[in-house]
């Protein structure tokens, strides 16, 4: 990123599909992509893409284009995917097998350690190798294996006590399911992915669309 330049949040939550669909040209064995055709696959307008990947350096040339294998690897180091974060799940219910269950989190470099659950019939058992542990060890793994990002995929009801638990044994990072707005400090960052708001959303967008 070009010192002293603040990326906006908008600009940061483009970075992860274009970091896709160069994935995607590179399995295509694309070599080298216009910022015109990248718009076509985007959506985003091409003055948009280039002004976008200005903000982290100049990675492309006049006439040529991007090279999509060194766009795709420089676009990694700036997500932050060259490295591993260690990550536990809490909530060992049907979306947190699902997390558990999808390699492409791990080819990524977020590796699950644990799965934590407060059900004493699942505590135990495995999910894709990776055992459910009773939550009640949720602080003490997480500072003896230091954990960097929690994954909540629990009931709104204890999903902010969960918050708390992973904030003072030093997580850094939340990905938060509960539909709760979680209250952490300054220092801890949180993404919510909120299912219901996203459905809402989509209901709204239909209904405006069926009444045209």
């Amino acid at each position: 990123m070009k010192k002293g330049n603040k990326v906006s949040m908008a600009v940061i939550r483009r970075l992860p599909k274009y970091y896709r669909y160069l994935g995607e040209l590179m399995e295509s064995d694309v070599k080298r992509i216009s910022s015109q055709q990248l718009s076509q696959l985007t959506g985003f307008t091409a003055s948009q893409i280039r002004q976008d990947l200005n903000n982290f350096g100049g990675f492309g040339q006049q006439g040529y284009g991007y090279n999509v294998e060194d766009l795709h690897t420089q676009l990694g180091k700036i997500l932050g995917l060259d490295r591993v974060y260690k990550t536990v799940i809490i909530g060992a219910g049907n979306l947190g097998h699902a997390i558990a269950n999808y390699r492409s989190f791990e080819e990524e470099g977020f590796k699950v350690q644990a799965i934590f659950d407060a059900d004493p019939r699942v505590i135990g058992t495995e999910i894709r190798g990776i055992k459910v542990r009773d939550v009640k060890e949720l602080e003490d793994f997480v500072k003896e294996n230091q954990i960097e990002i929690g994954i909540i995929c629990t009931p709104k009801v204890v999903s902010q006590e969960i918050a708390d638990k992973l904030v003072n044994s030093g997580v850094k990072g939340i990905w938060n399911f509960a539909p709760a707005d979680l209250r952490v400090p300054e220092d801890v960052v949180v993404e919510n992915v909120h299912l219901n708001e996203s459905l809402f959303t989509l209901s709204y967008m239909l209904k405006e669309k069926m009444s045209e």
